[in-house]
């Protein structure tokens, strides 16, 4: 085994000393870890080691040589004969004949045309036909496809997406001219989707989204942006998450010069880019998919039951097959050497882990859940794989885990016998905010429970918090502005119209939400499009169910940008509450302290980063030389207040105001302060002297 890629569980003794309830199942994390470098001995033995191997792109598909010819390869096991087909041969099925290789692989050489041009041109349409074991032939999309459109309506050609070979001249090809940004210490995240981008009832480009939106997302204060549905996938409304062809941007956009220029254009405002991953399942389309490739039930997927998600009606992935490794390992390196991606958050994790489970169905926390039969091992080892590649390919990498279970040794490093992911989604927080807003009037609200909710992570594994998530947003659920101010945002957002309770009420505690999210719920915060300025109403894209409409398929930047509206009010929030998180890192130094929870005056106080956060929810109390507490004794003064009229408050703060600590102790602090803490209101104190 190369010393390079060489993982061994030197460290677990660490693991089991930070988590003493992992110590019975220590040799369970022995025998994960096993297979795990048992899979990587394999890979360097047979395949020339990592670095090889995941990067099947270079092998599989197409490929130009520099003589001209093209060479074809495709796994296909379950293929009596295979084809290759398309513009270039005048559509004849059956005149270009792949070789069969071994281990289900074939082979195509296409010699350059006797003039020295090559056989196959840029933007020229190809299929794969396959020969099944039954005789008949079928056409299909090469799972290795760089470049897949969809005929427009207009041509009468069917919706099936058709494959073009991508090879524009070196005069086309985007270069680029900038370097990526630092790693940042602190992540916030601004996750979002170029189609719903634009402000017109239509599919955003990559272009506009790198010349409008982004410069957006730098003025708000966010490091980062999360690109949802960027793999190809046959139906839009999926929003992504049925992929149909893994290795192809989705042409909906633009083309992949574009792709490239966006992610350029975004590293040049220094922010990171991440993006959304789906290797938990797949699309069952047959003619435009990996579904049935070679004519087989199996091939990239499981046969029979374990093949299938019931729930999301896609194909699973079958994570023992040498080539189904090589494909997903493969197609998380394509994207981050050929397109500069940054890092990844792996969409579906939970649900790769627990096939038998439903969705929705909780976790109780028992460590038996995490261990055993429960879990499909299986998937395990596909994510520890793809962790220790990527870290080692780029320590600067992200890799984020969407997972609800709270699995312990998930997010902490492969060496420690961990999964090796470095933050997960603290998923039950916006699921918190919603059952309040739904089920309970704030004066009703446990503040004890919320910040539980908001600290019930794991020791040590890095949590990405978020008020609200992106399905919230969808027709059929509401996100927490729509929670909170419903019909009212249609009739009196304008700054020219009275103030009502339920106006005044949902621009307070929406500040609220995010702030206290922001700064006790985890190591990075995320921040779906729109949602930073309680974008009014919900996302649903076109469908038959609407006529095909766009009209809820965008983002209307119109009304955050006119100065009339209170939108602004929660948007200015939005931008410095993350400016003050650059300029104190509270993200980076370690969890907060909660120093007071009380239930009946609604008050939550904590320290973090070496700043005070005060919350008073109660709706109509407020307190005046409210004593808090602090270990750090000094003068403090306000530097950020919900309650400042430039976000739409009631000036009840004087951020002048000096706050000398006092040496008696007080909440379990040996310090304290007194301040104002109106009521729907959240300040930061900063220390500005000792």
């Amino acid at each position: 085994m190369s010393d390079s890629m060489k993982v061994e569980v030197k460290d677990i003794d660490k693991l089991l000393e930070q988590d003493g309830y992992l110590k019975p199942f220590e040799r369970e994390i022995r025998r994960r870890h096993g297979v795990l470098k048992d899979w990587i001995k394999k890979i360097d033995q047979c395949e020339g080691g990592m670095e090889e191997f995941s990067q099947g792109y270079k092998y599989y598909g197409l490929h130009f040589q520099p003589d001209n010819s093209v060479i074809a390869r495709e796994w296909a096991p379950g293929a009596k004969d295979v084809y290759l087909t398309g513009d270039f041969n005048n559509w004849q099925w059956e005149s270009h004949a792949f070789k069969k290789l071994p281990f289900g692989k074939w082979e195509l050489h296409l010699p350059a045309n006797a003039d020295g041009s090559a056989p196959i041109k840029h933007l020229s349409e190809i299929k794969v036909i396959i020969r099944n074991q039954s005789g008949q032939l079928l056409d299909r999309l090469s799972p290795w496809a760089k470049y897949v459109v969809q005929p427009p309506k207009s041509a009468n050609q069917g919706v099936n997406y058709k494959q073009y070979v991508w090879q524009p001249p070196a005069s086309e090809r985007y270069q680029r001219q900038h370097s990526r940004p630092a790693k940042p210490k602190s992540l916030r995240i601004y996750e979002c989707h170029v189609g719903i981008a634009s402000q017109e009832p239509r599919v955003g480009s990559y272009d506009e989204f790198a010349d409008r939106i982004v410069p957006r997302i730098k003025r708000q204060g966010y490091n980062c942006i999360q690109v949802m549905a960027i793999m190809e996938h046959a139906y839009y409304a999926s929003f992504g998450y049925q992929v149909t062809s893994f290795f192809a941007a989705s042409s909906r956009y633009g083309n992949p010069e574009q792709l490239k220029r966006m992610i350029d254009v975004a590293h040049a405002q220094g922010l990171y880019v991440l993006l959304d991953v789906v290797h938990s399942h797949a699309s069952k389309n047959v003619q435009d998919g990996l579904n049935q490739f070679d004519g087989t039930n199996s091939g990239f997927f499981h046969d029979g039951a374990r093949g299938e998600h019931s729930l999301w009606d896609s194909r699973l992935f079958n994570y023992t097959e040498h080539e189904v490794l090589r494909f997903l390992l493969s197609n998380l390196r394509w994207w981050h050497d050929e397109y500069n991606f940054d890092g990844y958050r792996f969409d579906g994790v939970t649900s790769m882990l627990y096939h038998s489970r439903g969705i929705g169905e909780g976790f109780s926390g028992d460590y038996n859940e995490y261990f055993g039969l429960n879990v499909d091992t299986d998937a395990l080892n596909y994510l520890g794989l793809a962790n220790s590649m990527l870290h080692k390919l780029d320590p600067d990498i992200i890799t984020i885990a969407e997972d609800v279970s709270g699995m312990p040794t998930l997010c902490r490093p492969v060496s420690e016998g961990g999964i090796g992911f470095d933050y997960r989604l603290g998923m039950a927080i916006p699921d918190k905010w919603i059952e309040l807003l739904k089920e309970q009037s704030d004066d009703e609200w446990d503040v004890g429970n919320i910040v539980h909710t908001l600290t019930n992570r794991r020791w040590m594994e890095n949590t990405v918090a978020y008020a609200e998530s992106h399905d919230q947003a969808l027709v059929g659920d509401k996100t927490i502005a729509f929670w909170l101010m419903d019909k009212e945002m249609y009739t009196h957002m304008s700054t020219m119209s009275d103030l009502t309770l339920i106006i005044d009420r949902g621009l307070a505690l929406h500040k609220m939400i995010r702030l206290i999210t922001h700064a006790l719920g985890g190591e990075a915060y995320l921040n779906f499009m729109g949602n930073e300025f309680g974008h009014p109403e919900w996302l649903d894209f076109p469908r038959v169910g609407n006529n095909d409409s766009y009209h809820y398929a965008r983002r209307q930047w119109n009304l955050v940008d006119d100065d009339m509206l209170r939108y602004k009010f929660l948007n200015d929030f939005d931008r410095d509450m993350n400016q003050l998180e650059e300029r104190f890192g509270w993200l980076h130094t370690g969890p907060a302290y909660v120093s007071w929870k009380h239930q009946g005056d609604k008050t939550i106080h904590f320290e973090r980063a070496g700043l005070v956060f005060v919350f008073n929810f109660h709706p109509t109390q407020s307190f005046s030389d409210y004593r808090v507490g602090t270990n750090w004794a000094g003068t403090y003064q306000a530097v950020l207040s919900s309650d400042d009229p430039k976000f739409g408050g009631h000036n009840r703060i004087d951020m002048n105001c000096k706050h000398k600590s006092d040496p008696f102790g007080h909440a379990g602090r040996s310090n304290f302060i007194q301040v104002y803490t109106p009521c729907r209101t959240a300040v930061v104190y900063a220390r500005i002297s000792d």
